[in-house]
Parts: C-alpha cells; structure tokens; sequence
C-alpha cells in the first residue's frame, strides 16, 4: 500500500526548465525502484525515466541529457528535472514506483500517481 503524489507541472516556454516532484506516503520501502512515464492526447504512456534504490539511472532517448531523475529515500520523495523543453515534452506525467530493480516497462510497476500536467509552449 503505496501512495504517490505528482506535483511541480505547469506551463513553460520551449527552452525552460520545471522540476517534478513525487512524494511516497503509506508503506514505503528503501528497496523500491521508482520511474517516470509520461503521456500525451491520444499516445500511448510512455517511459522517461527510472532510479533504483541504489540510485542507478536509466533514460528514455528522447530526454537523455536533458532530463535528470533523482531521489532522496529519507524524504520518500523522487524529483524529475526537466530542462531545455520542447513542445514535444507536453503530456501528463506520472510516477511511479515497483518493488527491486528498475524496468522501462510501465506494465511491471505496481503503484501509480495521479499524473502532473507539463505544457510546453512553441
């Protein structure tokens, strides 16, 4: 019984930076690997990025180098940056979070946010 919460999406112009935040409440584990997923009207949900729990890193292509996923276990919290934007970045974007190691597979995780609204304008 995980609960996670989204929060930091907003509106930007191409270009800018926004930082995303979820915070873990409920049961809660040091050993959960924790992603990023993101979907835009009419796609499918997408992966962007994950961290193990020993803070290994994977990334989608399309953000690589320009997106960093970080956490901090203590606060239960993962954060997202995002900088150097693009209007392709648009979507609602969720963590969420599964027990071991980290998977690019969305299928595999087992606790969902209810999604934060990023809105890059051209």
């Amino acid at each position: 019984q995980v609960q996670l919460a989204e929060s930091g999406g907003g509106l930007v112009q191409a270009g800018g930076s926004l930082r995303l935040s979820c915070a873990a409440s409920g049961r809660t584990a040091s050993n959960y690997a924790m992603g990023w997923f993101r979907q835009a009207p009419g796609k499918e949900r997408d992966f962007v990025a994950a961290i193990s729990w020993t803070k290994s890193t994977a990334y989608a292509d399309s953000v690589k180098g320009r997106f960093t996923i970080s956490r901090d276990s203590a606060k239960n919290m993962v954060y997202l940056q995002m900088n150097s934007l693009k209007p392709e970045d648009t979507a609602v974007y969720y963590c969420a979070a599964k027990m071991f190691s980290y998977s690019m597979n969305l299928n595999e995780y087992q606790y969902w946010g209810q999604g934060t609204q990023v809105t890059v304008s051209s």
